[in-house]
Parts: structure tokens; C-alpha cells; sequence
């Protein structure tokens, strides 16, 4: 017995198939002899294959609108991929395989064990839903499956694709003829072909069968063959042209961030080539202010110690006046002399007393200047050694506040030498050269233009 074999696209409805609604070419009665495989939620197919894939490519997005809420919907409602695809397997037609017969009952078992190992030949695409049909004029599979591949470099590193998902398979397209989906088929004919020649069941390929057709129905379907051949061509054409399409904008991405981190590094590199020439300038400077600083702590020190040497004097004087007051109680020449016999009170004030209070008055005024005068000059003296003290620590503030300085500008000069290291000395200061004209051109433009009145 021969019989041949179809292999058609269905629409994928799943409401038909599963029989919540009856066609008029069903019959209700027998319904119950359908074989239900399999009955899944096409959404939460999507879930459990590109969740994870999603989530991945959501975080390495930077902007919001190149982001994916919903994948389902969004392979829905693009024109690349279906969101799933649907054949319909079928032995032989009504007249020679009548699912009433015993050839139809035969027929039926035969899908039945080919659709047994669909699923593990088949592990990209992902079946969610499978029928045998029976309550139609002849026994049929409707296979519903989501085509995936992993490690995609574009866009999600596991989506939707018929093409890869096929390629996968080990089916690799050639000629126009020869396309995965068209390789595919012919494969799965040859296994269905191998259950039915188990079972007495030769297969009658298409185009022997066919040789009753008229020369004009023939070439009617050779046509619409190419046809379809055709439109498969173009279908891949326009999965390549997106293909490149993303490529191209991926590519337009990957410059524009290279320009952007080739404007950041020669803007780094600008802004270390000024600092560079400044930390030359500040060295120069700090080279002398050092230079000065130490002279000046030099000279402090030398004020520092003819002021300690001053006040040891001072200090010294205060002794030796001292001393010079206890001689007024001891000295003979600053005591009273007693009266002579017979001497009156007022020749004894006008020759001894008040002499001698006169002198004593002298001495008491010249000590009294001395003391003032010393008093004074020690009391200058304390203030300008604080003074000095306040001067020493502004500059070793300002010592440390250049030293810090000096170690920054070093820094930035190491950073301007890895630059160089790993750019190149003549790509950096080209850069730096094309930054400087950059900031002239950008003066010139922000500054006034003059207005001449010509009405002059």
C-alpha cells in the first residue's frame, strides 16, 4: 500500500484544535476519540523560555525605551518572527485514508507513534500544544511549537527564531530550494515515512503520483511551489536585512560610545596636560617660596634667640638694679647724718636733709625711668615673639599646604605618563593640540562681536 504524506502550516489556532468551538467540517460525536498531547499556555511557555534572557538583557540596557516589558507581545506584534508556528501532518486523503476505515484507524495509529518521538528529535522547538484529530474526514497531528536558539550575540542571548532554531537542528540553508524549513521537512517526511513502512505503508512521493495531472494543472503547481520558495527566500532576506539592520545601529552605538570615551579621555588628557604645565609653574614657584621659607625660619631663629638674649639681659638689669636698691639702706652716703652740737633744725634740713632728699629724689626718678623703660621693652618684646611664633606657624602651614600641593600635581603628572604609556607621547599631545584649538574656536565664538554702525 502507498500513501502519500502532507506536510502543511497551519493558522495555530488553539481554540479549534482543542475543540472549544467545532468547524463545520467537525463532527462533535467523535470528538471524543481526539488525542490531546499536550495544552499549554503559550504565555507561560514565553515565561519559562525567555524570562531569564529578559531579565538579562533589560539590565545591560542604559536607556529606558530600548528596554522589553512584554516579550510575547512584543515578537507579536513585529514582523520578524511568529510568535509560533503550527504543522499539520497527515497520510494519504480522504478517499484512500477515511478516518471511518481501517486504513483511517491505521493511519491514526501510525501519527500516534511518530508524534512520540517529535519532541525528543526536536529540542528547539518547544511543542505546547499537539492533536490527533479524529472527528474529521481524515486523521491528522496539529503540532503547535515555539522555534528558540540560545547564545544569540544580538538581542536577547536566547529569543525567537525559526531559522537558528532549525540550524541547530544540524538543517543549514544553501540554495533557494534548499532552506532550513524546507530541509526540516524533508527529514521529518523520512521519519514519518520510516514509522509507516513498519506498519505496511509505502511512502508515494509528490510529482509520481501527480503524472494524471493535466500539463497546465501541473505546471500550475510547480509554480506555486517556486512561489513558495520564493516568499521563503524573501522571508529570510528580510530576517537577514534585519539582521544587519540591528547590527548597523549596534555598530552606530559602539561608535558613539567610543567617541564618547575618546572625547572623555582626550578631555582627561587636555586637563592633565594643563595641569602638567601648572605643576611645572607652581614647581618653579614652590622651589623658591621653599628657598625663601627657609631663609626666613633661618632669620626667625636668629630674631628668636637675640630676643631670649634680650630678655636674659633684661632679667639680668632687674637683678642688678635690685641689688643697687639694697645699697641704699647700706651705703653710708644715703643715711642721714645725725645733727651737729648746736645746730639748728632749719641749717640741718637746708645742709643735710635736703640735699641728701634731693639726691635720693634723682636716683628714685632715674630707677623709676629705668624700670618704666624696662617694663615697656619687655612687654615689646613678648609681642614680637608671639608675633614671630604666629609667623612660624603660617609658614609651616604653608609649607605643608605646598607640600600637599606638590604631591597632587605629581600624581596627575604619573597619570599624564600612563596616558603616554599606554596612548603614545605623539597621539596624547596630538590630542592635547586638537583639545587647545578646540577651547580657542570655542573663545572665539562666546566672545562679543563687535557691531560697526556703517551709517557712520
Amino acid at each position: 500500500m502507498k500513501r502519500t504524506i502532507s506536510f502543511m502550516t497551519g493558522k495555530g489556532s488553539v481554540n479549534h484544535n482543542s475543540r472549544k468551538f467545532h468547524a463545520k467540517n467537525t463532527d462533535p460525536e467523535r470528538s471524543c476519540l481526539n488525542v490531546e498531547y499536550c495544552n499549554e499556555n503559550v504565555k507561560d511557555v514565553y515565561h519559562e523560555l525567555f524570562d531569564e534572557a529578559l531579565a538579562r538583557y533589560n539590565e545591560k540596557q542604559t536607556r529606558s525605551d530600548r528596554r522589553i516589558d512584554d516579550y510575547y507581545e512584543k515578537i507579536r506584534s513585529g514582523k520578524q518572527e511568529k510568535p509560533f508556528h503550527e504543522i499539520i501532518v497527515q497520510i494519504g486523503d480522504k478517499d484512500n485514508m477515511g478516518v471511518k476505515t481501517e486504513d483511517g484507524q491505521l493511519a491514526a495509529k501510525v501519527l500516534d507513534e511518530y508524534m512520540q518521538g517529535f519532541r525528543q528529535r526536536n529540542p528547539t522547538l518547544r511543542v505546547f500544544a499537539a492533536y490527533l484529530h479524529m472527528d474529521e474526514a481524515t486523521p491528522h497531528l496539529h503540532i503547535d511549537f515555539v522555534p528558540y536558539t540560545t547564545g544569540s550575540k544580538r538581542g536577547l542571548d536566547t529569543r525567537v527564531s525559526l531559522k537558528q532554531a532549525l540550524s541547530a537542528l544540524g538543517f543549514k540553508g544553501g540554495t533557494r530550494r534548499e532552506t532550513e524549513l524546507n530541509q526540516w521537512v524533508a527529514y521529518e517526511k523520512e521519519q514519518l515515512a520510516a514509522v509507516m513502512l513498519e506498519h505496511g505503508i509505502e511512502w508515494e512521493k509528490k510529482g509520481i503520483h501527480e503524472k494524471h495531472l493535466s500539463v497546465l494543472d501541473f505546471e500550475k503547481k510547480e509554480r506555486a511551489k517556486e512561489v513558495a520558495k520564493l516568499e521563503q527566500s524573501i522571508s529570510d532576506g528580510k530576517e537577514r536585512l534585519s539582521d544587519i539592520q540591528i547590527q548597523h545601529r549596534k555598530a552606530v552605538q559602539e561608535t558613539e560610545q567610543i567617541r564618547q570615551k575618546g572625547e572623555a579621555i582626550r578631555q582627561e588628557v587636555s586637563e592633565l596636560s594643563e595641569t602638567s604645565d601648572l605643576l611645572k609653574e607652581q614647581a618653579t614657584t614652590l622651589a623658591e617660596d621653599k628657598k625663601k621659607l627657609l631663609s626666613d625660619n633661618v632669620k626667625l631663629e636668629k630674631q628668636q634667640k637675640k630676643l631670649q638674649q634680650d630678655i636674659e639681659k633684661m632679667v639680668q638689669s632687674k637683678a642688678v638694679m635690685e641689688r643697687n636698691i639694697h645699697a641704699y639702706d647700706e651705703d653710708e652716703k644715703w643715711q642721714l647724718p645725725e645733727p651737729a652740737a648746736l645746730m639748728s633744725a632749719k641749717a640741718y634740713k637746708d645742709k643735710k636733709a635736703m640735699p641728701l632728699v634731693e639726691k635720693l629724689k634723682e636716683a628714685i626718678k632715674a630707677l623709676t625711668i629705668k624700670c618704666v623703660q624696662l617694663a615697656e621693652q619687655e612687654k615689646k618684646q613678648k609681642a614680637r615673639i608671639i608675633r614671630q611664633e604666629q609667623q612660624i606657624s603660617r609658614l609651616t602651614d604653608k609649607v605643608m599646604e605646598q607640600s600637599d600641593i606638590i604631591d597632587r600635581l605629581q600624581e596627575k603628572t604619573a597619570d599624564l605618563g600612563r596616558l603616554e604609556r599606554y596612548f603614545g607621547r605623539e597621539q596624547v599631545q596630538s590630542i592635547v593640540e586638537r583639545s587647545k584649538a578646540l577651547e580657542w574656536a570655542e573663545k572665539e565664538n562666546k566672545r562679543p562681536k563687535r557691531v560697526f554702525d556703517m551709517s557712520r
